[in-house]
């Protein structure tokens, strides 16, 4: 009995070795593994957060390099010379339109600007009034807007002056980064997409290039898609608002055009400058500019908006708002302004990566 007891035992009760020890340091290691790559996702989402306003200044400079270089593909069937001349035809004539839109704009656009700003401060003063003879008080419990708290006093006003002065500076120095990334990338896209590429495992770096691409060409389509509507807002507000009298009708068309950058929102917060103006003219002149503005831009919405952009960007209303209230509340006005394109970016990623790749899902 105790003979063949012996020979039912396992091994390791003979030998004395724990064939379970090999098992057990796999686990520790698989645990190891695991936890050096939470801590490194969580510090590598760590810095995201910290340079996250670096890196959406980047992610501007590659939406310009996308724009450039759409342009420079929409001059190849009319200039058959290299893409690099015709970038460099397309950086020409951007920059002439810059130069020329400065020196008008030197000697115009202070006065309407001064002119505005007088109007809607006038015309805010008079709807105070209103509403406090009903009960509301709009600007605070003094009943009025004093902005003498945003005046610097004499001992503070050197540090006024000096906070303007690099707020200024931090402005064209980030618009002058825009510029230049944007130049740079556009001028030899592949080159930076097969440098990011190196980082990525051998068997899938021909999938994240084809990913990759086709993120290039929804922003070029998304952003030569948005030049083309805030001009074509720009052309048909300015002209309606001369008509009707409205001062600064080109200040308040280009702003009405520039809205549409910010989708549903954008265009809302555009009529409130348009109502204001039109106030001193009479109710007659506000509900004319207001109505005509919005037929405008709900035809431009609601008809020639999608049909501009039904082949770059196809993603839901509800999650377009829901990308601008989450980016702009984390990153401020930068968010906003590049909460589309972001979204746009993060859709084909999800698609394709996740849910193609992982899930195993084939999408049209």
């Amino acid at each position: 009995m105790d003979t063949a007891k012996a020979r039912t035992e396992p091994d390791a009760d003979v030998s004395g070795i724990d064939h379970g020890a090999p098992i057990r340091v796999q686990w520790r290691l698989s645990g190891l593994q695991t936890g050096l790559g939470l801590l490194a996702a969580t510090t590598g989402l760590f810095l995201i957060w910290q340079m996250s306003s670096s890196l959406l200044l980047i992610f501007a400079g590659v939406l310009f390099a996308a724009f450039l270089d759409g342009c420079a593909r929409a001059l190849r069937p009319v200039i058959p010379a290299g893409h690099t001349w015709r970038l460099a035809l397309i950086v020409l004539i951007l920059t002439s339109l810059l130069v020329l839109s400065l020196v008008w704009g030197a000697a115009k656009l202070p006065e309407q600007t001064r002119l505005l700003y007088q109007v809607m401060n006038a015309q805010l003063d008079v709807l105070q009034q209103h509403l406090q003879s009903v009960g509301v008080d709009l600007f605070g419990p003094e009943g009025g807007r004093d902005f003498s708290q945003w005046l610097p006093d004499r001992g503070e006003l050197f540090g006024h002056a000096q906070t303007a002065v690099g707020t200024t500076t931090g402005f064209l120095a980030s618009t002058l980064i825009i510029l230049f990334l944007g130049i740079l990338f556009a001028f030899n896209p592949a080159t930076y997409r097969d440098g990011f590429i190196t980082f990525v495992k051998i068997p899938y770096r021909a999938r994240v290039r084809e990913v990759m691409d086709e993120m290039g060409s929804v922003l070029r389509y998304w952003l030569i898609g948005q030049v083309f509507r805030i001009v074509l807002m720009t052309l048909v507000v300015w002209p309606m608002l001369y008509l009707l009298g409205v001062p600064g009708a080109f200040l308040l068309g280009l702003q009405a055009g520039l809205s549409n950058f910010v989708p549903y929102l954008g265009p809302i917060v555009a009529a409130f400058p348009i109502a204001l103006v039109a106030m001193p003219l009479g109710v007659s002149k506000v509900v004319w500019a207001v109505g005509l503005y919005t037929i405008i831009q709900s035809i431009e919405g609601y008809i020639i908006g999608p049909l501009i952009q039904r082949h770059a960007v196809d993603v839901p209303p509800a999650w377009t708002l829901v990308a601008i209230v989450l980016f702009g509340s984390l990153f401020g006005v930068m968010g906003i302004a590049l909460a589309m394109p972001l979204l746009a970016l993060g859709r084909i990623a999800v698609l394709r990566l996740y849910v193609e790749d992982c899930l195993g899902d084939k999408l049209d």
